[in-house]
């Protein structure tokens, strides 16, 4: 943004999301200030920005929220809206660079622009820019792209940094000897963990609901919810875990093996993440 008069001597505007001054004058020498003048520290003008700075502030992780439930949840997503979002910053810098599938689920590719009328330019795994013009497109949970170790050896290469956990995300794969009948994972069980687990649970993105901590999944046509149980005293520093599961929402507790692998694969994130354990429970990839 450009910089606005405050009084006969500065001039102030965000730098790098905070409010910034410098001098004006014949011998101003037009660079930003290192620290904001004493003077300028209660004018309106200054107090605008800082409100501005919070809001945009706030807006960009709206867009990370969003474009993350996007990738957990492998949703078509329509071009027409990513047209409309792509000119503003934030949307642009959470979504540039994930991995994206058109029409052919078999061509992924790395998502550089994205045109006005909703074609997508990205880079395939043969590293040629391409355009695609597909209605919708997918940006797909990890579990669910079977050329993961090719495209993170590719963005590797590229030095491509996704604002988005996608290709670098923790993923763990369901275990083929389930018992039939089992609804429950015990390897976090009795796991004691430091420090406000409800807190820094919330930090995470995962939601605290009376003793379980729960992370949400569109898969399959329904939202499946994991929960983690944990034993907390309000005054004590130490919680200690329980069990892990998963249920449909307003629906029944799942069997094991009736999780699909994206709601296994971020249930298992969670607990992994909280507990720091290391589980004989699925494989991480």
């Amino acid at each position: 943004m450009g910089w606005l008069p405050v009084g006969d001597s500065y001039e102030v505007s965000l730098v790098d999301g905070k409010v910034a001054a410098r001098s004006i004058g014949p011998r101003a020498g037009g660079r930003p200030l290192k620290t904001l003048p004493k003077a300028l520290r209660d004018d309106p003008e200054v107090d605008r920005l800082r409100q501005l700075a919070q809001w945009l502030d706030r807006h960009a992780a709206e867009c990370l929220a969003r474009v993350d439930a996007w990738v957990v949840s492998s949703l078509p997503v329509p071009t027409g809206l990513l047209a409309r979002v792509w000119p503003d910053p934030a949307w642009q810098d959470a979504l540039r660079d994930l991995v994206v599938l058109g029409d052919d689920p078999a061509a992924p590719g790395f998502l550089r622009d994205v045109t006005d009328t909703g074609d997508l330019r990205v880079v395939n795994l043969d590293g040629e820019t391409v355009r695609l013009s597909p209605v919708s497109a997918t940006l797909p949970h990890p579990v669910r792209l079977p050329e993961l170790a090719d495209l993170r050896e590719f963005a590797d290469e590229l030095d491509v940094s996704q604002r988005i956990e996608q290709l670098h995300r923790g993923t763990w794969g369901r275990p083929d000897d389930l018992k039939q009948r089992d609804t429950t994972i015990t390897d976090f069980r009795g796991t004691a963990v430091p420090n406000r687990l409800a807190a820094r649970a919330a930090t995470r993105g995962f939601r605290v609901s009376g003793s379980q901590v729960k992370c949400r999944v569109w898969e399959a046509g329904r939202t499946v919810e994991a929960a983690l149980w944990f034993d907390e005293d309000y005054w004590d520093s130490e919680a200690t875990l329980g069990n892990l599961s998963w249920s449909v929402v307003d629906g029944p507790t799942l069997r094991l093996t009736e999780v699909g692998p994206v709601a296994w694969s971020e249930g298992m994130r969670m607990a992994t993440a909280l507990s720091g354990a290391v589980t004989g429970t699925g494989k991480k990839a």
